[in-house]
């Protein structure tokens, strides 16, 4: 890993800039990747796209939800985004989310995007775990976050309606400590 927090060996993640409106635009062209991320919604214009794009990178960095571009590092190219939302300092929790587009996929962004974001999380932010929802019928996000050691720790039934039927939701969690046992945490020097 690199000597700065926000790369990686494959990925950085960066602040969202205006002329990022094109990669959301890309993320948002596959009606199977929308619904494994989200739910389909009425095509947007560019110029919206835009706007929502340039509200973003207006944004200031940090607080208590926010979203980074993943960029690949081999060609600087847009590789997707992760958020960070629904976080509970009191309770010292929070969840994420990420988006990878349909080229960059199967390179290893989303696991070093991720691992990216629970290092920052745990290591400089004090929160103690991690959670995310995934659509039952979503394997390759079940897949990423187990391998990074996430648990199932429960399934919300028939929770969602998309495609015409209702669907589960999977609640998956990893906590700080069961992420540093897999996980060298960052160094001070």
């Amino acid at each position: 890993m690199s000597s700065v927090m926000w790369n990686g060996d494959k990925v950085r993640l960066r602040g969202v800039e205006p002329e990022d409106w094109e990669g959301f635009r890309d993320l948002a062209q596959h009606t199977f990747d929308v619904r494994n991320a989200d739910f389909v919604q009425p095509p947007q214009s560019e110029e919206s796209l835009r706007a929502w794009t340039a509200e973003r990178a207006g944004r200031p960095p940090g607080g208590e939800a926010f979203r980074l571009v993943i960029e690949a590092l081999a060609d600087r190219s847009f590789a997707g985004s992760v958020t960070v939302g629904e976080s509970d300092s009191r309770a010292g929790r929070f969840k994420t989310g990420i988006e990878i587009t349909r080229d960059h996929r199967r390179k290893g962004y989303a696991v070093e995007a991720t691992e990216l974001i629970l290092t920052y999380m745990f290591a400089e932010q004090r929160y103690n775990k991690c959670e995310v929802e995934v659509y039952a019928f979503n394997d390759a996000s079940l897949a990423l976050f187990r391998k990074l050691g996430f648990v199932e720790e429960g399934r919300l039934r028939q929770h969602e309606f998309l495609a015409g039927g209702y669907h589960d939701v999977v609640l998956l969690g990893i906590t700080a400590a069961e992420y540093w046992a897999t996980h060298q945490p960052p160094s001070v020097q």
